[in-house]
């Protein structure tokens, strides 16, 4: 199974989306922001020996840095540029945002449902890397 990372910082989405993905049989990592995401991918601060997850949940809206700012970064790091990532927000009309990324995989609008959640799990990681 894969090793995912949310990114969220409304505790309770972590804990479902944590929840699905664990009773599906995956490894999960969280961070509260985008700052503490690329820590945890050792882009900053720089680690090469951080191991790199096969797919991230990324929230739009977060404090200390959005995941706008932490997508851009991730796409601009070697390691982790083609990592893919599945964007969630409540503000559909951030999405555009995110348009012609290539390491976009999907998107879920809040609030979702588990069912959500596995069919953008297995879409994304079904997809070759761009």
């Amino acid at each position: 199974m894969a090793r995912i990372l949310v990114v969220d910082d409304e505790k309770e989405v972590v804990y479902i989306i944590k929840f699905v993905l664990e009773k599906a049989g995956h490894t999960v990592l969280t961070a509260n922001n985008g700052a503490e995401a690329l820590a945890v991918l050792g882009i900053d601060p720089p680690d090469a020996k951080a191991q790199v997850p096969d797919l991230v949940f990324l929230d739009v809206m977060m404090p200390i840095m959005d995941g706008h700012t932490a997508a851009v970064r991730m796409l601009a790091d070697p390691r982790t540029a083609k990592l893919p990532i599945i964007v969630e927000t409540a503000y559909g009309d951030m999405l555009h945002l995110f348009e012609g990324a290539p390491n976009i995989a999907g998107y879920l609008q809040k609030p979702f449902n588990p069912r959500q959640i596995k069919e953008q799990v297995e879409k994304a990681l079904a997809k070759p890397a761009a």
